[in-house]
């Protein structure tokens, strides 16, 4: 590569004292033998993977997103390049990792129907970026798509390890045309959300109108509340009026087999509840499984659906080891837990918990909600599929 803005630009990238993991898929990979090509390579490049297929993209995420080439996913791809960040350089400050992750849908040799589009993203410690530019289509061949696909991901790495990238983005500015730009979103961590995805802490009190959060709940609702609906609320107001306790969510930002969330998907979830305008208590975790919550809130009753506890019940959610379950399950017995267990419905018939097939020693946790007590077929999945994007306040 000739010696240009990108060089300077990508040397000083390796000089920063970052260390990168880059995940690209769709278009852009040019970005990662231009890395590879300017010399100092070896200090900031940790890795660089393109997981261009579904089955790869699969693994690499630990499971499919809801849309191949988005910018969630773009930052989905970003914090898992993080984690991997994280584990490849064990030895270095966390403040020193930095994952990228871009996804793109380019000019292809058929026609296409959608936009023509680049999602670049950046995970920090600190710090949850996008870059999203939606290209005026038929303006450009593959060529030229990719050139600025691999120039936004370098823009865009070279902004996360701050070094001066003034001279990189005026001379990407000079290639748009018609009406292009780039969309920012960005969210700095609070210092709790820091120091819970670095392990440091393992529950932060969200503050929901200013109150303050009972850290140690006698009743607890977990989930993903994305969003949270109105009948996550009914199944609060109906156990909190059960079991006579005041009701806490709970929000694990970790994920079994699945990235983290980002500072932007918890700023999302917060305002979320902001919105709805709740007075309940909102924690934040790094507890994925009921095992782990249950460490951290002993005692605690657990409001829970239907398809849930059929996940708890499910060897294949334990390794597929027997003995994983039986453990499992014999110490949420010795730590005090129990389950208030919520009909859903599932494949099209509402299941209670009377007609769930789950282990003995598994029903004797749980207490059930009756449908005439409680009923509302609704889901986050279909909410998410009809509502419009929930306004941000994302902070800069």
């Amino acid at each position: 590569m000739s010696q240009t803005v990108w060089t300077e630009l990508i040397a000083n990238i390796h000089a920063s004292g970052r260390r990168l993991v880059v995940a690209v898929t769709g278009g852009g990979t040019k970005a990662i033998s231009q890395l590879l090509d300017v010399a100092g390579a070896s200090r900031s490049v940790l890795e660089a993977t393109v997981p261009y297929s579904a089955s790869s993209m699969k693994h690499w995420l630990g499971g499919l997103p809801e849309q191949a080439c988005s910018e969630s996913t773009a930052r989905l791809m970003a914090m898992a390049a993080w984690m991997r960040a994280q584990r490849l350089a064990s030895d270095a400050p966390s403040a020193m990792l930095v994952g990228i992750g871009a996804t793109a849908s380019l000019a292809t040799d058929r026609p296409k129907q959608g936009e023509h589009r680049i999602h670049v993203a950046v995970q920090t410690e600190k710090l949850t970026r996008s870059l999203s530019l939606t290209l005026s289509k038929g303006k450009r061949g593959r060529k030229k798509e990719q050139w600025l696909a691999s120039k936004m991901i370098l823009l865009a790495t070279g902004e996360a390890c701050e070094v001066d990238t003034t001279a990189a983005a005026d001379a990407l500015d000079q290639q748009y045309i018609d009406n292009e730009k780039i969309d920012r979103l960005q969210q700095h961590a609070e210092a709790d959300w820091t120091e819970l995805l670095t392990g440091q802490r393992n529950c932060v009190a969200l503050p929901i109108r200013k109150q303050k959060a009972a850290v140690r709940p006698q009743v607890l609702f977990p989930g993903a509340f994305n969003p949270l609906h109105e009948g996550h609320r009914r199944m609060a107001q109906v156990a909190a009026s059960r079991l006579g306790e005041p009701v806490a969510y709970e929000l694990s930002i970790t994920n079994v087999d699945k990235p983290p969330l980002d500072f932007v998907e918890i700023q999302r979830r917060l305002e979320n509840f902001l919105q709805q305008d709740t007075n309940a208590t909102l924690l934040l975790t790094d507890a994925p499984t009921f095992r782990a919550k249950s460490e951290l809130f002993p005692g605690c009753t657990f409001v829970v659906g239907a398809d849930t506890m059929l996940r708890i019940a499910d060897p294949s959610y334990y390794a597929g080891e027997r003995a994983g379950y039986d453990a499992a399950i014999q110490l949420l017995a010795e730590r005090g837990c129990r389950f208030l267990v919520f009909g859903r419905l599932l494949e099209g018939q509402f299941q209670s918990l009377e007609g769930l097939a789950i282990p003995a020693p598994l029903r004797r946790l749980c207490e059930e909600v009756t449908e005439n007590e409680f009923r509302q077929d609704v889901s986050s999945t279909v909410r998410r599929a009809c509502e419009a994007t929930i306004p941000l306040n994302l902070k800069e």
